[in-house]
């Protein structure tokens, strides 16, 4: 067996002492990395601009009215995030400007098109429903309605007789129409 030419290492034989100095400058190192920190970056970011889109204004879309040579009016209009994308929806009440009478109402689902005006994505009362709207109201995603409408053909135009309260929310891609729990004494 051949003999080392160097003496015995240190660290052949340790010691709980050796142990503790090995562990109290890990400790040192550890302490010292997390007091010396790197600059922050100057790397610039697009600025994205967190300000939602206004609601679509009715004022810029053709409504999808026939109303032979009379023009179209909104009479009522409100805002608010109908499908929780994030980005108010417009909804417009409308109707033929008659002379008298009291014409049919609609009511259109408006949103800002990509790139393009706004648009109407769907239509919640049509005309040949033959009703008005009352009271109506955009809160919490859903559109409220009072829609007053005639018990029969006999009933003047100026006067309608019968009155639903409605409600229409997204659900499943759609606008779902229901009665809502105060309309039904619940």
């Amino acid at each position: 067996m051949q003999t080392s030419a160097v003496p015995d290492l240190a660290h052949t034989d340790a010691r709980p002492v050796h142990w503790l100095a090995t562990a109290t400058a890990m400790a040192a190192v550890v302490a010292a990395a997390g007091l010396l920190q790197p600059k922050a970056a100057t790397a610039s970011q697009p600025q994205i601009s967190t300000a939602a889109a206004p609601a679509p204004d009715p004022a810029g879309v053709r409504l999808p009215l026939e109303c032979g040579g009379a023009k179209s009016v909104v009479t009522k209009k409100a805002s608010g995030d109908l499908d929780g994308d994030g980005s108010p929806e417009t909804v417009a009440v409308a109707r033929c400007d008659a002379g008298s009478g009291t014409p049919p109402s609609a009511i259109f689902v408006l949103t800002r098109g990509n790139g393009t005006g706004p648009r109407v994505v769907a239509t919640l009362l049509e005309p040949a429903q033959k009703q008005s709207v009352g009271d109506f109201a955009v809160r919490d995603g859903a559109v409220t309605a009072t829609l007053l409408g005639y018990s029969s053909p006999g009933v003047p135009s100026c006067c309608p007789d019968k009155q639903e309260k409605v409600k229409w929310q997204w659900r499943g891609g759609k606008f779902v129409r229901t009665v809502p729990a105060e309309a039904r004494g619940v």
